[in-house]
């Protein structure tokens, strides 16, 4: 069924949906407005961006798969790797700026950065899975 074979792709929007819900809910009880609108990347920017890195990996790990079923590991390795290396991009401004609140723009940027890191090996190991 040619659905099944998104299925992975669907689990990374629904989980990037979710996640952002769940993130805005406690920002909004934790951290005023005012200090929100001083961050560097909104987290419906970091959000966004980081669902599309995620949704353009499984998807290319699934066409890998279809084509070369052996190379879904290094795919997997080095498409992560790229995503490292725009994420420190991203990041770099951040770590620059010594603001009394940068510490917690940090700590969103490395939590969605660790959560979708956490979605990608999931969706890549039922990738893999798959292959038996």
């Amino acid at each position: 069924m040619k659905l099944k074979k998104y299925h992975s792709l669907l689990i990374v929007l629904i989980a990037g949906l979710i996640g952002f819900a769940i993130h805005k809910t406690l920002l909004y009880f934790l951290v005023s407005s005012t200090i929100e609108s001083q961050f560097q990347y909104s987290v419906a920017l970091l959000y966004l961006l980081f669902t599309l890195f995620s949704a353009f990996i499984v998807f290319a790990l699934n066409m890998v798969f279809q084509n070369m079923k052996n190379y879904v590991g290094y795919a997997f390795l080095f498409l992560t790797t790229l995503k490292m290396i725009i994420a420190y991009l991203l990041v770099k401004p951040i770590l620059a700026i010594h603001l009394p609140y940068t510490s917690i723009e940090k700590t969103n940027f490395f939590l969605i950065f660790i959560y979708f890191l956490i979605i990608e090996t999931l969706a890549t190991i039922r990738i893999l899975n798959n292959k038996q």
